[in-house]
């Protein structure tokens, strides 16, 4: 399973940024081989400064090794080997009325002293933080989703829609990242479905990405914009930094377990702002996406 689902992300971060390069039609993706010195390692790609991608990164990588000692209070283990592998995007374009985008499909793997697999399970999702709501865009975005989801669980969409909103909570300022989108985890064979069928489920979420985002990308990249536009956008990636410093369980993840931190931080936007107890104007653009990110909404 972590042979096939690793040549799987392998296949899919090239599909993916081979699409972006011909998307934008300026910036090239730079490529960045690396080791973990206890174990494994990753390819990360980063865009900069393009026509349409401000920054954006598309990583995948495998680490394995002894699980560290933070990770073994969390997950209640002890002298426990890991396997990990995944794929993990954000991509943050100049664009305010073009949407952030963040996805990540991930496999892993526990095993004990003699190296038998005591635990195994995928994760992911896909989901999108607009600094302008357009609820077409939100709602194709969705669309997708569920179609993805459909096929293999007729509750999934509801289910994994409504842990997406859930996770995706900025809980200091009680408000959502963004619009949402698919949140699972520890997706673990059990009566109803086996390994092979989750494998089935995470790669048909993976491979509608494209189809989900890159309309959207097309239909506003060429919307004109002005600095209040701007200024509005990177204080909403201000709030994106902030959860993924303090509650995103991926960065922590990775900062636990030494992972390569220019790879953990790719997802941080280059420009940002803090203002002291900004509040948008009644009735204005900006105050309409508030409403909906502290009462989320259905899209389908």
């Amino acid at each position: 399973m972590k042979d096939n689902f690793y040549s799987y992300i392998q296949g899919l971060q090239d599909a993916i940024t081979t699409k972006l390069e011909a998307v934008d039609g300026k910036a090239k993706f730079q490529e960045d081989l690396w080791k973990r010195p206890e174990g494994g390692g990753g390819r990360t790609r980063v865009i900069e400064n393009g026509n349409i991608f401000e920054k954006g990164g598309v990583n995948i990588s495998a680490v394995h090794g002894a699980l560290p000692q933070s990770m073994q209070a969390y997950f209640g283990v002890k002298d426990a080997d890991f396997f990990a592998c995944g794929l993990s995007l954000v991509l943050h374009p100049k664009n305010p009325f073009v949407p952030t985008v963040h996805a990540n499909w991930r496999y892993f793997e526990m095993y004990d002293k003699v190296g038998a697999i005591v635990d195994q399970w995928f994760g992911g999702g896909q989901d999108l933080t607009p600094y302008y709501l357009f609820e077409e865009d939100a709602e194709h975005f969705h669309t997708v989703c569920k179609k993805a989801c459909d096929t293999h669980g007729t509750d999934f969409y509801a289910q994994y829609k409504k842990r997406c909103d859930d996770y995706f909570w900025n809980t200091h300022r009680n408000e959502a990242r963004g619009v949402g989108g698919l949140f699972f985890d520890y997706l673990k064979a059990d009566q109803s479905k086996d390994m092979n069928a989750w494998y089935s489920f995470v790669t048909e979420v993976g491979n509608s990405f494209l189809d989900a985002y890159i309309p959207i990308v097309l239909k506003r990249k060429n919307l004109e914009y002005d600095q209040q536009h701007r200024d509005w956008q990177e204080i909403r990636r201000g709030r994106y930094v902030e959860f993924n410093l303090v509650h995103d369980k991926g960065t922590l993840f990775g900062l636990r377990t030494n992972g390569r931190i220019e790879s953990i931080l790719m997802s941080l936007p280059p420009h940002v702002q803090w203002r002291y107890d900004h509040q948008p104007e009644t009735g204005s653009e900006e105050a309409k996406l508030l409403e909906v990110l502290k009462n989320p909404k259905e899209w389908t």
